[in-house]
């Protein structure tokens, strides 16, 4: 995935199992996709707690924050109740959007590399953030990607 690519289309079953489809939330602003290696584990949490603090922030732009991992169902409804997280938590449990959108590691504990895609109204890529380690850095970058 590059910048100004069509971002891939999906449906995805959130927390509460509601089938979830990119195209559909895009209808109502840009999206902020967040992969991330797995539900409950510290970098992950700091990570999806950083977006659920500054809900403020990507709601002045009219963004919405959106979390996927290939974690199922189940797991993303403990860590959403645990942390009180008030956007999606996708469950791509068999890593076919993450290969989709290039993030899905072939091997390994962390299923996923750590990666967040700012998507226009119109499914184009507006910008991607990666880092493993800064994990602020996903949520202050996106938010600069969505004034400019």
């Amino acid at each position: 995935m590059r910048i100004g690519d069509v971002a891939p289309d999906f449906s995805l079953a959130d927390q509460y199992g509601t089938v979830l489809t990119l195209s559909e939330l895009c209808q109502s602003g840009p999206v902020v996709l967040f992969f991330y290696p797995a539900a409950m584990t510290s970098g992950c949490t700091k990570e999806a707690c950083s977006f659920r603090d500054n809900a403020h922030a990507f709601q002045q732009l009219g963004a919405q924050r959106v979390g996927i991992s290939m974690d199922d169902v189940a797991r993303q409804s403990e860590f959403s109740t645990q942390h009180g997280f008030d956007y999606p938590l996708l469950s791509d449990s068999n890593g076919a959007v993450a290969a989709a959108y290039g993030v899905k590691r072939a091997i390994g504990f962390l299923k996923v590399k750590r990666t967040t895609f700012v998507i226009n109204r119109d499914r184009t890529v507006r910008a991607i953030i990666s880092s493993e380690i800064n994990m602020n850095a996903h949520v202050e970058r996106a938010l600069e990607a969505l004034t400019t």
